[in-house]
């Protein structure tokens, strides 16, 4: 794994967020590849959290670009988003959707002791699709909110091995109600952990080598109820 360099997160979120997919997030000894992105764009964007100016909850979105941003959506479930940008523009990308790597145990032990009594089986497909669901496979929680994603050796990082995907689609972001028709969403063309693939809008990146190959696991289940469609925040 390479470290992920700061040059590449200091830039409008527009921008990072399809660079983002197919890079690693990790924490000890759990990790998922990005495969479902949104930008929020702060002052110009209704639906981010910054759109009125910092608070003591959205500050970390104001800081150095690299940082995690964490907040809790509907008092329930914690949502990952890497700062972006420049220092107080207060701009980021809310990480929608992983594709699970290593640690499955646990964040199937995590993720059903956070589901009702009688909730079907979780599969592998559904651990880390949708930010509610990610929060919960991963362990991540308030008290990582302003931790460092691009210091090396961190407990949670952001890190890179080099795998791209083969096509990015590009849509509308879900779950909002605020400037809910802006195509500020991307996600991996085909990867079935994408929370909700939706309308592909134009693709890009192409990449020969680089063709989706989803891990194996058991045929795919019934969702979650009520844990895809939380808002972004970033």
């Amino acid at each position: 794994m390479a470290p992920v360099a700061t040059a590449l997160v200091a830039r409008d979120p527009r921008l990072v967020a399809p660079d983002l997919l197919g890079l690693v997030l990790r924490h000890g000894s759990r990790s998922g590849r990005i495969v479902e992105v949104e930008a929020y764009c702060g002052a110009e964007d209704p639906a981010a959290h910054t759109f009125r100016g910092r608070t003591a909850r959205n500050a970390t979105m104001f800081g150095p670009a690299g940082l995690l941003y964490v907040y809790r959506s509907y008092g329930l479930h914690w949502c990952a988003n890497v700062v972006c940008g420049a220092e107080r523009e207060g701009v980021a990308v809310l990480l929608r959707a992983l594709q699970p790597l290593t640690g499955l145990e646990g964040m199937r032990t995590d993720r059903t002791a956070a589901r009702r009594i009688g909730a079907p089986a979780v599969t592998d497909r559904d651990l880390c699709r949708g930010p509610g669901r990610l929060g919960q496979a991963l362990g991540i929680h308030g008290g990582h909110d302003g931790c460092d994603l691009l210091a090396g050796g961190a407990a949670l990082s952001l890190d890179d091995d080099g795998w791209r995907p083969a096509a990015v689609a590009q849509g509308v972001r879900v779950g909002i109600s605020a400037a809910a028709d802006r195509p500020w969403r991307w996600w991996v063309e085909g990867a079935p952990h994408v929370s909700r693939p939706g309308r592909a809008g134009a693709l890009r990146r192409p990449s020969a080598e680089a063709l989706w190959s989803p891990p194996p696991g058991k045929t795919p289940g019934r969702p979650d109820p009520g844990l895809t469609s939380e808002p972004g925040g970033g």
